[in-house]
């Protein structure tokens, strides 16, 4: 009987610390709506990313002049129509072009040249071009994008991975939904980002539960930023472990049968050994 409660024992225990308060699930724990104005005074909008190496855009020149910006497009290319953001080859059917970051940070564009883009914004690199180009094309309109604008989502989320971003300016709060949020095992408290920025890497560690996120510098997630979700102490013992531990305590009951009944055999030899004498 008493090795039945211990057995009971050692289950309560894996169970109680297996489950994880609710407390530690929720985001932005301290915040509330009298503290939105002081975060308000240290919250920065970004709506755009930084050009980085690596990165892949689409630089689009239109006028009303149509024949006239060609030459400032992707060979090949032509614009169909003005404002649109379709190029088709000219031989129909061919692909979005993009020009690509070298590792010196430079981007070939034609008639123009090399251009240094790295560390602009695409506003910043908009203007640039438009005053290039005026000099030759009255009123030139430029749309500029990320074609491979992504992030990497790793560790305690629902669907870990690379994904891809289709809007700028976008929260560590919204990175992480696209990931399908942090399972049940995900620290809250302790979020990593790394980010590679003018060729070092940079680390932080987020507080999901901290008003102060919103004041941090990694708040807004760049291109190429892998986010990594620490595991907590509960995973060790998650429902993913519980056969094991269940086949485990069985295992150990077993044994502690085996030896029980060995130690009364053993007990009963000698107490009928003592009888007989």
């Amino acid at each position: 009987m008493r090795r039945i409660y211990i057995v009971i024992l050692i289950l309560c225990g894996m169970i109680g610390t297996s489950c994880i308060s609710q407390k530690k699930l929720s985001y932005l724990r301290d915040v509330t709506e009298a503290s939105a104005d002081s975060i308000n005074q240290t919250y920065t909008p970004q709506e755009e990313n930084y050009i980085t190496r690596g990165d892949i855009l689409s630089i689009l020149v239109n006028a009303l002049d149509i024949e006239a910006v060609q030459a400032f497009n992707m060979p090949l290319a032509n614009i169909q129509r003005l404002g649109s953001r379709q190029v088709n080859a000219s031989s129909g059917g061919g692909s979005l072009q993009g020009y690509k970051v070298d590792p010196d940070g430079n981007i070939d564009f034609p008639v123009l040249g090399t251009l240094h883009v790295e560390g602009m914004t695409t506003s910043e690199l908009k203007d640039t071009l438009t005053h290039l180009i005026s000099q030759s094309v009255n009123d030139p309109i430029i749309n500029i994008s990320f074609l491979n604008f992504s992030i990497t989502v790793l560790g305690e989320v629902k669907n870990p991975g690379r994904h891809s971003v289709s809007r700028q300016g976008m929260s560590i709060f919204e990175a992480i939904g696209t990931a399908g949020d942090m399972t049940i095992y995900g620290k809250r408290n302790n979020v990593l980002v790394v980010r590679e920025d003018k060729g070092k890497l940079e680390f932080a560690r987020l507080n999901l539960n901290d008003q102060s996120i919103f004041s941090s510098p990694y708040y807004h997630i760049r291109q190429n930023d892998v986010i990594y979700v620490e595991p907590n102490t509960a995973r060790s013992i998650s429902s993913q472990n519980i056969p094991f531990y269940l086949s485990l305590v069985t295992t150990l009951g077993s044994m502690a049968t085996v030896i029980v009944s060995l130690y009364t055999n053993a007990l009963t030899i000698q107490s009928k050994g003592t009888g007989s004498k």
